[in-house]
């Protein structure tokens, strides 16, 4: 129940990710809306402290996972941390789908761990 609970805090959260930034069309725009900032920023946060909770077993089967990257997001924003304009654009663009598609792809090839007894 742990990990599925982790996994659906994960796609909850890269989902708003997605629908907060979805309109726009460079960096530039993100990082000119403070609101939309504020709201994305939260949402990594919630996302990185919720995969550094993930078992070892996860992280072993989840190797290309950028976890370093995820690491220094969690302590930037964590700890308000400026400038973490790159880190925040980085994980927008390539941490926030790359960990949810690699998550998806876990839980297809061994669902029995998402389980809510397991």
């Amino acid at each position: 129940m742990f990990q599925r609970s982790l996994f659906e805090i994960v796609m909850e959260t890269g989902r708003a990710i997605a629908l907060l930034t979805q309109e726009m069309q460079d960096e530039h725009e993100l990082f000119a809306s403070a609101l939309t900032l504020r709201a994305v920023e939260a949402q990594l946060l919630i996302m990185a402290h919720t995969l550094g909770n993930m078992t070892p077993a996860l992280h072993r089967a989840l190797l290309q996972v950028d976890w370093v990257g995820w690491a220094v997001l969690h302590d930037k924003l964590r700890h308000g941390v400026q400038p973490r304009r790159e880190e925040t654009w980085y994980a927008v663009n390539a941490l926030v789908p790359q960990t949810m598609e690699l998550l998806r792809a876990l839980r297809l090839k061994h669902p029995v761990w998402f389980e809510i007894g397991y």
